[in-house]
């Protein structure tokens, strides 16, 4: 009967062992796969952007899509319901935003758009933001348009021909 009782406790024994294994396996993948996707959202952020620096309409396009795409699979996670509300509420508009410049192919149309999105896009930044990630963000004092970079080299996505270097950091995350 000690026999048995010893067996059942070192089975019961290796089995939490392994359940608390796996929740921290399981965790570590999450969280991995959640700095993934928030660098995915900058990321696409940033090449529309660069399109727009070479006033490339098309690949604003598909930039433009693939920042819409990135955003529907992000989940929130740590907020209290309030900060959530806001933040899903931000999250459709910064969608919609950027539904409008995938619908256009006119350059100077796509800016007008991007210039609302970067507004939006930086109130969220600190929440798809990637650890490993610096953002800088840029304003152009002649027409106060704002917009994101990684680089704290000013190239200005509103007016890349005329005054492509015109511009200045105002904050960085």
């Amino acid at each position: 009967m000690k026999n048995i009782l010893v067996i059942a406790l070192i089975c019961f024994s290796s089995l939490v062992q392994a359940q608390l294994t796996s929740k921290q396996e399981v965790a570590t993948e999450l969280v991995a796969k959640r700095e993934a996707d928030k660098k995915e959202i900058t990321n696409n952020y940033l090449a529309l952007k660069n399109s727009l620096l070479i006033s490339d309409s098309l690949a604003v396009v598909v930039n433009a899509t693939a920042l819409q795409n990135s955003l529907k699979n992000f989940k929130f996670k740590k907020l209290s319901l309030e900060q959530m509300n806001e933040a899903t509420k931000t999250r459709k508009e910064i969608i919609e935003l950027a539904t409008e410049v995938s619908s256009t192919k006119n350059i100077n149309k796509q800016r007008k758009i991007f210039e609302l999105l970067s507004v939006k896009f930086w109130n969220m930044a600190p929440k798809f933001k990637a650890a490993d990630t610096t953002l800088h963000l840029q304003v152009c004092p002649m027409t106060s348009a704002m917009w994101l970079s990684d680089s704290m080299e000013i190239k200005n996505p509103y007016y890349p021909k005329n005054m492509l270097t015109c511009g200045e950091v105002k904050a960085s995350l």
